[in-house]
């Protein structure tokens, strides 16, 4: 198992100065941002641009790569494949195409993504604009080699109430997932303020796991007994505030890595384990980040087998 992150934590880096970075801290693989260039949402990041993409650009990130001794472990697009209006939906499953053919150039062996939903649709509905949205993607992405894996993340911000927004956050949905031909990029944060195990929800899947992420999550309890499961319901200015919890840095939050990184050991997982940093402790300046980077790799890497 290597360790590496996810680049999107410093959108203002270019992908030659992350590289050295990374390196230089001891991290052995990086999870590549890929999301459109004109993009401007938080926590998404072009470092790979994979809009034309080609055979030159391909040797150019493989040699960099090689220079500094690093794994490029997957291609990073997050976004809503199901969304409720049809031109963007569109748009995002072509995006998820390029990174497809821009994963084969390059030898990656993942592209990275969400399920998405559709708010105004209900879960069942949902699933089967699933089934047909995702069925000509898995066709592609086998034709080259490439594994799609799907990010367990609930964003609850995507739905006008709070409600999962991203229709892989339980078990039940990832053997759905499974059965599409989809693979997970486990994140063990999500299931924790669920109310799910992440350990033993993990277990008897972990051959599905074809990549996965380390981010960690601090519960505030009390705060839950006032505004119930959903979070802020009256006042909510930012959708992704709900109030009673919030993501950390690995090590910092409530997830024991101990028992996690020893259970994907067990399953036979030898992929990589990417840091995802959304920790708004350690965010806000590119040092502080670097700060927390650097937290998750003291608190990991003492687990991971060389």
């Amino acid at each position: 198992m290597k360790l590496g992150f996810l680049t999107a934590c410093l959108p203002g880096r270019t992908l030659e100065e992350l590289v050295e970075w990374a390196a230089d801290q001891g991290y052995a693989a990086l999870e590549v941002a890929a999301w459109p260039a004109l993009g401007d949402r938080p926590f998404t990041a072009t470092h790979v641009d994979v809009v034309g993409f080609g055979a030159a650009d391909a040797e150019r990130v493989r040699a960099l790569f090689d220079k500094h001794g690093l794994t490029l472990s997957s291609l990073a697009y997050y976004d809503n494949n199901l969304h409720p209006d049809p031109a963007e939906r569109q748009a995002v499953n072509a995006h998820v195409t390029a990174c497809i053919d821009a994963a084969a150039l390059l030898g990656v062996p993942t592209v990275g993504t969400f399920v998405g939903r559709d708010p105004g649709r209900s879960v069942a509905e949902n699933l089967r604009m699933a089934g047909e949205v995702f069925a000509p993607l898995v066709e592609r992405a086998g034709e080259r080699g490439v594994k799609i894996v799907i990010e367990n993340c609930v964003m609850e911000g995507w739905h006008p109430d709070g409600y999962p927004g991203n229709l892989a956050y339980s078990p039940e949905l990832w053997e759905w997932m499974f059965d599409l031909g989809l693979y997970l990029n486990y994140d063990p944060s999500h299931l924790v303020w669920m109310g799910i195990d992440p350990v033993e929800a993990l277990r008897p899947y972990v051959d599905r796991v074809a990549h996965a992420q380390a981010k960690d999550i601090e519960v505030f309890p009390e705060r839950r007994n006032r505004y119930g499961w959903p979070g802020r319901a009256v006042v909510r200015e930012d959708p992704w505030d709900v109030g009673w919890w919030r993501y950390r840095v690995p090590g910092l939050g409530q997830v024991d890595w101990r028992r996690l990184v020893d259970t994907l050991y067990e399953g036979g997982f030898d992929g990589v384990l990417s840091v995802e940093h959304e920790d708004p402790v350690w965010g806000g300046t590119e040092a502080r980040v670097e700060t927390g980077l650097q937290v998750a790799h003291r608190t990991l890497s003492p687990l991971l087998v060389a």
